[in-house]
């Protein structure tokens, strides 16, 4: 039940603050916003402040911005479709924009008070390959393969997607100085892959600005590893059945949860933090993919409406977009039913 509630809550903040973003930006173009609320389904409390009504829905979990004429059927001067391109792109991608913002909000939190993690080497096994390259206890990792690195997770994350190559370009820095190598990767015979043989530095403490720069990289590192993951499942070397829906990602903050809480409340709160900040940013990036039903698929429209100078038949792409929802069900229902496989079956 716990992690049931904890994920009610998390997906709540994270698509609540998404459609705040939507509704802010709208009001300032001058859109009529006709309801603003928290949750989905019928009202259970509502109240009508100004031209929003404002309310709380029956089912806790997501919530919706209903703009005038988002369909493209009104005619009212106030009504979405009457605005012109550039201020409906800005109300769409607000959404996302706003997923982004609050994950770097969180990650001050997260970075502030349980530090960040540097791509400085705590320890480096003697036996490894990235010891006989040279490397050593302090330096910091500059690039992979010519792929920038800040944060240590990055270089786990190299790790994971790139298990078949043992031989990886290293460029490192020691005492200010860049240095370029090639380390030759070993196989781990516990993981069955191929590693660095390398630890990160305990010294993750940042300051002020620090805290503030490893916050704005911890965005940048959710976003790229939601892209490099969308990038080798596109490419096939992850499937669909390594991909979690909303029933996995319970069960993935209920598992969280109950690792960090024999740590206390504070190792609970950063664990629920940090989850947080990848749902956010996870949101943000999925939303501006170009394709139909989503706020990516809707700014193309935009875009190829300012190219070609006239709008595209409200209808037609209401009928894309429909398309794209039906599509998008069906993959949900396929993800869905594959996490309550691996939850229950393994």
């Amino acid at each position: 039940m716990v992690k049931i509630i904890l994920a009610l809550l998390l997906f709540s903040a994270v698509i609540i603050f998404h459609e705040l973003g939507h509704c802010l930006v709208a009001k300032k173009n001058g859109i009529l916003v006709e309801e603003f609320a928290i949750g989905i389904g019928p009202t259970l409390i509502g109240k009508q402040i100004g031209e929003t009504k404002y309310g709380i829905k029956l089912l806790p979990f997501g919530g919706c911005c209903m703009m005038l004429g988002e369909d493209g059927d009104s005619t009212d001067p106030r009504a979405f479709g009457s605005k012109s391109a550039l201020a409906r792109f800005a109300v769409i991608f607000a959404g996302p924009f706003f997923n982004f913002i609050l994950a770097f909000i969180l990650a001050l939190f997260v970075v502030g008070i349980g530090g960040a993690d540097p791509a400085v080497l705590g320890t480096v096994d003697e036996t490894s390959g990235a010891y006989e390259a040279g490397l050593r206890p302090g330096d910091r990792i500059i690039s992979l393969d010519g792929s920038r690195i800040y944060n240590f997770r990055e270089i786990t994350l190299f790790n994971f997607l790139h298990d078949d190559k043992a031989e990886v370009d290293v460029v490192y820095e020691r005492d200010g100085k860049r240095v370029e190598t090639q380390v030759v990767r070993k196989v781990d015979p516990d993981q069955d892959r191929y590693i660095f043989g390398v630890t990160m530095t305990d010294d993750v403490s940042q300051g002020l600005l620090g805290t503030i720069k490893y916050s704005f990289l911890e965005v940048r590192y959710q976003i790229k590893s939601t892209l490099m993951s969308l990038k080798y499942l596109i490419l096939g070397k992850f499937s669909v059945k390594q991909v979690s829906g909303p029933v996995g990602i319970v069960d993935a903050i209920g598992d969280t949860y109950e690792e960090s809480a024999p740590y206390g409340s504070k190792a609970v709160i950063l664990s629920m933090l940090s989850f947080a900040i990848l749902l956010s940013a996870n949101l943000g990036v999925m939303n501006l993919l170009p394709l139909p039903a989503l706020d990516g698929g809707r700014l193309v429209f935009i875009i190829v409406e300012m190219i070609r100078g006239k709008k595209i038949d409200p209808e037609k792409e209401g009928m894309v977009h429909f398309a794209g929802i039906v599509v998008l069900m069906a993959l949900m229902v396929l993800i869905m039913a594959n996490d309550i496989h691996n939850i229950f079956v393994g």
